[in-house]
């Protein structure tokens, strides 16, 4: 260890799906049980010195009455919040589709956010959908011919409830990514899909975006929820870390703090969300030097 002084530490949460809703336990879903986990969350949140606090969507389960309570208990947060919505946000009262962004309190469904030197990019997988955008919107046209064309082809993660980002989203990112490597600014990527390893849960684009992360030598982590029995894969030295779902157990949380060293990642998981030690590359990226991937990751 070449540091202990942690450069930026966040909460991290996914999918807590809250509803007031009976649980479904043959898919494990314990809507209501959600707020008082959200609520041990934040009081552990509150204790630590966090720089902010994540969600990465998924905030409900569906309906537009269930984001006042959910809303409310984040409002306790001391840290800052970055809220991005999953595809759960969106299961609204079609009225409501344009105004999710603004519920969660984000300035545009995709930006970026600059902590202590660190540059966060809060994406959009919602961009291309069929239930994101309103009925008409041509992103929803696109997307049932992306859909058409990915089950044509047998892709695994060719599921109604995934989606989609636009090329003009993913030039946005290179060119995110192609400043924070002139600036000598370090990057976490924050999404709602997982795009590595390959699942049935990813992003519709998610090979072409793992690989636009992995040649980029200022990135450090794409971290993101949706499958909530989480994931991790590591590619060129770029840690892709999924998060559990909270909603899952009836009494089990599932949350963490992350906490960004020169030298490694570490992730202190609470109830089903397990510890993670994530080494980064050896040689300073800002200098334009890809080490070896000599340390992998536990």
């Amino acid at each position: 260890m070449t540091n202990d002084l942690a450069r930026l530490r966040l909460g991290i949460i996914a999918d807590p799906q809250y509803a007031d809703l009976d649980p479904d336990r043959e898919r494990g879903r314990y809507f209501r049980r959600s707020l008082d986990k959200l609520g041990e969350a934040v009081e552990h949140f509150n204790a630590q010195n966090l720089d902010a606090v994540v969600v990465l969507g998924d905030l409900i389960d569906r309906g537009w009455d269930n984001f006042p309570p959910v809303l409310d208990l984040l409002e306790t947060l001391q840290a800052p919040r970055i809220l991005l919505p999953g595809n759960h946000d969106f299961m609204v009262d079609p009225v409501h589709l344009p105004e999710v962004y603004a519920r969660l309190g984000m300035p545009a469904p995709y930006h970026a956010v600059q902590i202590k030197g660190l540059r966060l990019l809060v994406t959009d997988g919602n961009e291309i959908s069929l239930f994101a955008p309103p009925e008409g919107d041509p992103r929803r046209i696109e997307a049932e011919q992306r859909l058409a064309a990915m089950r044509a082809k047998g892709a695994t993660n060719a599921n109604r409830w995934n989606a989609g980002i636009s090329d003009r989203q993913m030039t946005w990112i290179a060119d995110q990514l192609a400043a924070a490597e002139e600036s000598g600014e370090d990057v976490i990527l924050l999404g709602h899909y997982p795009i590595y390893p390959p699942s049935d849960h990813a992003l519709w684009s998610a090979e072409a975006l793992s690989d636009l992360i992995a040649d980029s030598p200022a990135a450090l982590a794409y971290l993101c929820g949706h499958q909530h029995t989480g994931n991790y894969g590591e590619k060129n030295g770029v840690h892709f870390v999924n998060f559990r779902g909270m909603v899952d157990t009836e009494h089990q949380n599932a949350f963490a703090i992350l906490s960004v060293f020169d030298d490694r990642i570490e992730i202190a998981g609470h109830g089903r969300e397990p510890d993670r030690s994530l080494q980064l590359r050896l040689e300073k990226h800002r200098a334009g030097l890809f080490a070896d991937n000599l340390l992998t990751a536990d």
